[in-house]
């Protein structure tokens, strides 16, 4: 048995079952193995953002880390920006990253980069495996360190002689670590602070967010009267009938520090306090008042539904129902606004959908818009590197096993990752893609301001996307996936409800 043999042996005694691969010649053997050894299914895609993408996907929905397989150092750079916002939403991801041959690198070949220095930017697990022997014991440690609560990114490099050569010995499956208990101390405190009844806002994030926790937040809002409300970018939020109606904090940093204005005091659970994306000219980093206090009830690596468990059981909650959002939505008509687009995925949007949004600019008012939608799962690029739309889409429909994916999707954005629709094609993947085509960079003009800057027509040119407009029916036709454009919320409603019916995915242009 040779390296690569060993470690697809031990990858499927972790419970790795999805590999999505860009590999080249250092990862032959690697790919020779997985087509001989049954178990694990293998996805290309066409860039290595694409690839790292998926598998950020894939993990906020199956709740396990897929594999993804890179081409050198090179190939690990491509995919950063997507491993970046796994790494913000806490995703496990096990990259497996070929190499030069141990015995080749010194000489300097056009490939060779400090791979281990890129992995580190975005990882906290890199190792290079050094033999073939130690392949299986480090790719065990690698889904180890990947599985690690909330969510980890772990590297394994592996140099092209360590999958050639025999000596492989399969790594066992080790233990898999749990999220920590929370402090009781914590507990008996933030009780202490809700009994004070001073504004106290219950801010959430992370696996807060999920229905059973909500249910347990629930509970402590009936009892005590606090304010809950959610981070402005979450990996993952279950919303819809049957959860909270959640607002998230504003992306504005001017409508976030009014709306935090009066909090007097901030318990985080998987959260952290609310600060600006970026920060402007005369505008504090800080979107919450100085004089505010700020108490961890439970971090991120923490079991958050447990903790809010033990704060209601702490304060004398008693059992709850969550109440249903209002009657069902109808489909608005006209032109489309943010709003009336949110409206209109709560009408339409069939029961356990996954939204993966990245509307940026457009899709400010989804959230209140759609709180009254059937129960539904909403994904968002929280680490605002943009081109994340489309390849987690992809990845949270190999995940979802059937459910139905929409991702309302920034043409401009679009464009750094439409490779993804080729593999949505090749999979026949259940996902409706929505194209917000203003045809600019509608939030790159909107900063401008926020900044103090004074553009001028060289500076307006660069964020113009109309010149040539792109097409993205033809552009979807290309990657194999059918398309069709609209101008009106009920004609994108039609084709929508058109794209359900399919099994493979749909692409509609919406003229915004």
């Amino acid at each position: 048995m040779n390296g690569a043999e060993s470690l697809v042996h031990t990858l499927i005694a972790g419970g790795v079952k999805v590999c999505f691969a860009n590999p080249g010649t250092s990862e032959m053997h690697f790919v020779a193995a997985l087509d001989r050894i049954p178990g694990i299914r293998c996805i290309p895609g066409m860039q290595e953002n694409v690839v790292t993408g998926m598998a950020d996907g894939y993990f906020r929905i199956a709740r396990k880390p897929a594999a993804t397989l890179l081409h050198c150092g090179p190939g690990l750079a491509n995919g950063l920006a997507n491993l970046h916002n796994a790494r913000r939403a806490n995703s496990g991801v096990v990259n497996i990253v070929g190499d030069h041959a141990t015995y080749h690198s010194h000489y300097d070949p056009p490939l060779a980069a400090d791979t281990a220095g890129l992995a580190a930017a975005v990882s906290s697990w890199v190792r290079t495996s050094g033999t073939s022997a130690n392949v299986g014991r480090d790719a065990s440690v690698a889904i180890q360190a990947a599985n690690t609560p909330p969510g980890q990114i772990a590297t394994l490099i592996l140099p092209a002689d360590t999958a050639w050569t025999e000596g492989g010995v399969p790594g066992v499956a080790l233990p898999l670590p749990k999220p920590s208990h929370v402090d009781q101390h914590a507990v008996i405190e933030a009780a202490r602070t809700l009994r004070q009844g001073k504004n106290v806002l219950l801010l959430l994030g992370g696996g807060a967010l999920r229905a059973d926790a909500q249910l347990q937040a629930a509970r402590v809002q009936a009892k005590t009267g606090c304010r809950i409300m959610i981070e402005s970018i979450n990996g993952l939020h279950q919303r819809g009938q049957g959860r909270l109606a959640l607002d998230r904090i504003p992306y504005p940093a001017a409508s976030a520090i009014a709306v935090l204005a009066d909090v007097e005091h901030f318990i985080l659970v998987g959260a952290k306090p609310p600060i600006g994306f970026f920060a402007y000219p005369g505008v504090p980093s800080k979107h919450y008042p100085e004089s505010a206090g700020l108490q961890v009830l439970a971090r991120s690596e923490q079991d958050q539904e447990m903790a809010l468990r033990a704060l209601a059981e702490e304060l004398g909650c008693g059992s709850v129902v969550i109440a249903g959002h209002g009657e069902k939505a109808v489909v608005p008509k006209g032109l489309p606004t943010s709003e009336g687009f949110g409206q209109m995925l709560a009408a339409i949007m069939p029961e356990n959908t996954i939204i993966v949004d990245e509307a940026i600019s457009f899709g400010f008012a989804f959230y209140g818009a759609s709180h009254n939608a059937p129960s539904h799962d909403w994904l968002m690029v929280t680490g605002g590197a943009i081109g994340y739309g489309l390849p987690a889409a992809t990845g949270a429909a190999v995940a979802g096993a059937g459910r139905r994916v929409i991702c309302p999707q920034a043409d401009g954005s679009g464009m750094y990752t439409l490779q993804a629709l080729w593999t949505q094609a090749r999979e026949k993947l259940p996902v409706t893609t929505v194209i917000l085509a203003n045809r600019k960079y509608q939030i790159l003009l909107a900063e401008y301001a926020n900044v103090g800057a004074n553009p001028g027509r060289t500076a307006l040119d660069m964020l113009d996307l109309g010149n040539p407009p792109l097409d993205w029916v033809k552009l979807a036709n290309g990657m194999g996936v059918e398309a069709a454009q609209a101008s009106t919320l009920e004609a994108c409603a039609t084709l929508m409800r058109e794209s359900f019916r399919q099994p493979g995915p749909f692409v509609i242009e919406l003229v915004i």
